[in-house]
């Protein structure tokens, strides 16, 4: 019997709660909603990092940060380990990407061609770290190009946050979907499985959807609600949170959300979610061709994304050494063969349990290498949906992505259906919410007295989970 084909359709920085199936009044998303609906949702998973590499390094190998060894921004993976694409491809998988990887370096002052590459398993490679970026290896650049295009986003009126990007047909959006579908169709023909990872740049900043896809939002502009920040939240929170709060990366006027008119604010959501409505729009299209060319039954489409978008809420924009959900809490959907569909499942996963579902799913050998643990129980109903999957979620972020000079953030998250801990080891400050209480994590109980038990157990969490990202490898050969 042939194993089954795989859709992985990965964004960049969208957090859960931009999807009508996960209760966004506001955006247009029917047919992620509709993926929703035959496959299964998962309402409480989580990235491994708020940043992309470290992140994007977990869920394709089913390792922690810490354990690839590839805990931020503008490292390179190391040679040796292992991607899912790798391993599917030792089975028989024929293997693509389009978009980004984003698992080395990619600065144009490092790489001068295409980010460098380990053996990965691809057999092809349409790579566009960025749309708008000086690589003369850019994939989408040249497909621009080649239609007598260049990317030129415009300016919004009064507006210094958000522009215009290329019209949808020309979007880079539009152009990983396009390689999707030609990917598709062209292996329908095969008996091979394949696997294909879509790896979609927004709805990451800057803020440039198409202007068809903003207008109808600016028609609502004022109706917008606001981020979720209450004034002088932060007083009694790490001071990484108070330097972003000051300008996104703590680059001072980048993204301020401290300077920035209530019309900024609206205007820059509005434009966040408008990326969301083409990204549903590409994600249509791939499933049509699925399903015109009669694989649609036979392969599994993951939809999730690589950590979530601070958004003006608590303060700040972007991403950072910061975990509260809108950071960390990311879509996440899979539907496809032998998935019982139709369900919305609670329990707490993590990214890195995809890798270990897709060697399941897909009746392939068990990487010893890896530590995420397999949804796949969950997915084809043969575990029931009241077991826990897992008891907590743990994140990291090492030193990941945030430049201040001599201040560094090393830090670790460990969260409970009902409580969140944050530690920031270089300084010993740290965060603690009840999620019960405080489902907007804006109240710090930290240095609450009636709290203290809880924040043990807290702590102790962490130092397990802490624990538990030693390396498994190399495995053991002998008792001694």
């Amino acid at each position: 019997m042939k194993k089954p084909n795989i859709l992985w359709i990965c964004t960049d920085q969208q957090r859960q709660d931009t999807l009508g199936v996960y209760g966004n009044e506001w955006v247009n998303t029917p047919h992620i909603d509709r993926l929703a609906a035959q496959g299964a949702l998962f309402e409480q998973a989580f990235c491994q990092s708020p940043v992309c590499t470290p992140s994007r390094a977990s869920f394709l190998t089913g390792r922690y940060p810490r354990t690839t060894r590839c805990r931020a921004n503008g490292q390179d993976i190391p040679a040796d380990e292992k991607l899912i694409s790798r391993l599917l491809s030792e089975e028989g998988y024929i293997c693509g990407l389009a978009g980004k990887l984003h698992l080395s370096a990619c600065h144009p002052s490092v790489t001068k061609g295409t980010e460098r590459r380990i053996d990965d398993g691809f057999d092809q490679f349409f790579w566009s770290h960025h749309p708008n970026s000086e690589w003369p290896t850019n994939e989408y650049t040249q497909w621009l190009k080649a239609k007598g295009k260049t990317f030129s986003p415009r300016p919004v009126e009064a507006s210094p946050h958000v522009s215009y990007g290329p019209d949808a047909e020309d979007h880079q959006t539009t152009w990983c979907a396009e390689k999707a579908v030609q990917f598709i169709e062209t292996n329908a023909d095969y008996d091979r499985p394949w696997f294909f990872l879509v790896n979609l740049f927004d709805p990451h900043h800057p803020f440039d959807p198409p202007k068809e896809y903003l207008e109808r939002y600016l028609e609502r502009l004022d109706e917008i609600p606001l981020p979720n920040y209450q004034e002088r939240e932060l007083e009694n929170k790490p001071v990484y949170q108070r330097i972003d709060r000051d300008g996104a990366y703590g680059m001072k006027g980048n993204l301020a959300a401290s300077s920035m008119s209530e019309r900024d604010h609206r205007l820059i959501r509005a434009a966040y979610w408008a990326m969301c409505d083409l990204i549903d729009d590409q994600v249509g299209r791939m499933l049509d061709s699925l399903e015109r060319s009669g694989q649609l039954d036979s392969t599994i489409v993951i939809f999730m994304s690589d950590h979530g978008e601070l958004l003006g809420d608590h303060g700040m924009y972007l991403k950072g050494p910061h975990f509260y959900d809108c950071s960390v809490r990311v879509p996440l959907i899979v539907r496809g063969p032998g998935i019982k569909g139709g369900r919305r499942l609670s329990s707490l996963v993590e990214l890195a349990d995809l890798a270990p579902t897709l060697l399941e799913a897909s009746e392939s050998p068990v990487y010893e290498g890896m530590q995420g643990k397999s949804l796949w129980p969950l997915l084809s109903g043969r575990e029931k949906e009241t077991t826990k999957h897992r008891e907590d979620v743990y994140c990291e972020s090492y030193d990941a992505n945030f430049p201040h000079g001599d201040l560094r953030a090393w830090a670790t998250m460990v969260r409970t259906e009902r409580h969140k801990l944050v530690l920031y080891h270089n300084d010993n400050s740290g965060e603690l919410y009840d999620l019960q209480t405080d489902p907007g994590e804006n109240h710090n109980a930290w240095e609450d007295r009636a709290y203290a038990s809880v924040k043990l157990e807290l702590m102790q969490r962490l130092c397990n989970r802490m624990a538990m990202t030693v390396d498994p490898l190399p495995p053991r050969k002998s008792p001694w």
